[in-house]
């Protein structure tokens, strides 16, 4: 039985969510001096423009919306945040970060949106071809390749300027490649599933991310006893040898990228095998430093238990909570290292509070118990593999976000939530709200502005930092300032400048908005007492 050709407003819709998936891969600038935000603004932009285009065109036909009980918990989670938004200390941050929420929410639900008009498989085929390309590039710059958009710190991180954030969508992807390999029809589609795999675990392999090398483990291993406990799956001779297919293609994956000669310069002689013997370690080096983090981070929690400090708003807290030679905080200013925690889950408790945490996980858990019900009962095993695929991936992002930032950066947002909304399991609707017209237009409107202030805001930011490159004139700064005032770094930058030319007059007001964003931070304070101001906060 054939159906019904989808919308023409959902085939748009494909386009556009397709089209920015790659995108939001390839997006980065050359702004070396903003070492972070150089590949996540225009990484946000791309989002924020994906999100609220997919939405407005998926409502020119939409005569109701449906909720089932997750998606009633995921607006509750999203209005808990809109209001620690408006209690939070640096607005510009809160305001940064509950765009990025959204967006990624109405990312997902556009994606279930396809699903419905049954052409999501495609949606999922892009998704896969951009973690493909996002492991290509983290291959080109281990083997040697330079750009001006890769980033030397963390190599290889090819176009998100951090092995880490490459290796995170490398672990996610892991289980969609197989799900294609699985599902495929024709040889050509296994073929290049297999190719994809390979690229990817290669990817994984040099990245040493042991949070990505266990969340691919975990999802393999609960994809893999799933699977056995199925009617549909288990003993399936063709799901049989396209597996050994694909354990053949990992295990050459992972010869090449151990055998073959690359640029990375690891201080280890034996980098990966250390990597592997201290995957679990907590008593030293990175895993020491987590559980310092997560300490200090639960003690902002409960300081703040009911909406928590404020989206995005950890880095302006952490300090005060901090020890002064605690690994997260950079030892020349006090401020912490990252702008945000190492695990998403860490960052929902103490920036949105325990009752949106709370919602947080209960509609994941309904989402996961749904999807694993599916995946037993299933018809057949066409059915039962993209239910197993939804929990691989989900499995596999809870863990990478239990031990990093993942859902708190832009791609993922982008390229998870759609795989999530295009896997996701239909099920019951538990309230139903019909659209007028007249609704409609409003809700449309509504969504319009919203995404507008969004999009438009990651765009100036692009231009602030266009503008206060390296050898910026302080002309061009004070432009960058008003483009971008919620930019602590080009705030600082500006005030530095005019200090060092002895005109206190203009630094003043630029050290002040810079203490504002992070009143924690010793390098505004510095500055205003070189001019004879008093500022409160650590000597």
């Amino acid at each position: 039985m054939t159906s019904a050709p989808a919308p023409r407003a959902a085939r748009l819709a494909l386009i556009v969510m397709c089209g920015g998936a790659v995108a939001v891969v390839l997006a980065a600038a050359t702004f070396r001096a903003f070492e972070l935000d150089r590949f996540f603004i225009p990484k946000e932009l791309v989002l924020h423009l994906t999100a609220v285009t997919a939405v407005l065109l998926l409502l020119t036909d939409r005569r109701s919306l449906s909720l089932n009980r997750s998606d009633t918990f995921f607006a509750a989670f999203l209005a808990l945040s809109a209001l620690s938004a408006v209690l939070a200390s640096n607005h510009w941050l809160a305001a940064r970060s509950l765009a990025l929420s959204t967006s990624l929410f109405a990312i997902y639900w556009s994606a279930r949106a396809l699903a419905e008009a049954s052409i999501a498989r495609t949606l999922v085929a892009w998704v896969a071809t951009a973690i493909v390309i996002a492991a290509v590039t983290s291959l080109l710059q281990a083997y040697g390749v330079e750009s001006d958009i890769f980033s030397t710190n963390r190599s290889p991180g090819g176009t998100f300027g951090n092995r880490n954030f490459v290796a995170h969508l490398a672990a996610i992807g892991v289980p969609i490649l197989v799900w294609f390999a699985l599902t495929s029809r024709r040889a050509i589609g296994v073929t290049l599933a297999l190719l994809g795999l390979i690229l990817v675990v290669a990817a994984l392999v040099l990245s040493r991310s042991r949070a990505a090398w266990i969340a691919a483990a975990s999802a393999v291993v609960v994809g893999g006893v799933m699977a056995w406990r199925s009617h549909t799956l288990a003993w399936n001779r063709e799901i049989a040898f396209r597996s050994a297919l694909l354990a053949a293609a990992t295990g050459l994956a992972v010869s090449a990228a151990l055998v073959l000669p690359n640029t990375l310069e690891w201080k280890s002689d034996s980098p990966y095998l250390d990597s592997v013997t201290h995957v679990m370690s907590y008593r030293e080096g990175s895993g020491r430093g987590r559980l310092i983090q997560y300490r200090n981070t639960m003690g902002i929690a409960v300081d703040y238990p009911l909406l928590g400090v404020g989206p995005g708003n950890w880095p302006v807290y952490y300090p005060r909570f901090a020890a002064r030679d605690d690994p997260s905080l950079d030892p020349d200013d006090g401020m912490t290292s990252n702008p945000w925690p190492s695990s998403d889950w860490m960052a929902v408790i103490a920036e949105r509070g325990f009752p949106a945490a709370l919602c947080l996980a209960v509609a994941v858990l309904g989402l996961l118990v749904v999807s694993a019900h599916r995946v037993r009962t299933a018809a057949d095993s066409a059915e039962g593999l993209t239910a197993l695929a939804f929990v691989s991936t989900l499995t596999a992002t809870l863990v990478c976000g239990a031990f990093d930032a993942v859902m708190l950066l832009p791609a993922p947002a982008l390229l998870v939530g759609a795989l999530l909304g295009a896997l996701s399991t239909p099920s019951r609707a538990r309230l139903t709200i019909e659209l007028s017209p007249a609704r409609r237009r409003l809700l449309s409107a509504a969504i319009a502005v919203l995404g507008t202030l969004a999009v438009g805001r990651s765009a100036l930011q692009v231009v602030a930092m266009a503008l206060a490159g390296d050898s910026a004139t302080a002309r061009a700064l004070e432009v960058a300032t008003s483009l971008d005032p919620g930019s602590y770094r080009i705030q600082l930058r500006l005030a530095r400048d005019y200090v060092d030319r002895g005109s206190c007059d203009r630094a003043k007001p630029h050290a002040l908005a810079a203490r504002a964003r992070f009143p924690e931070a010793a390098e505004p304070r510095r500055l205003l007492a070189a001019c004879g101001v008093r500022a409160r906060g650590r000597p």
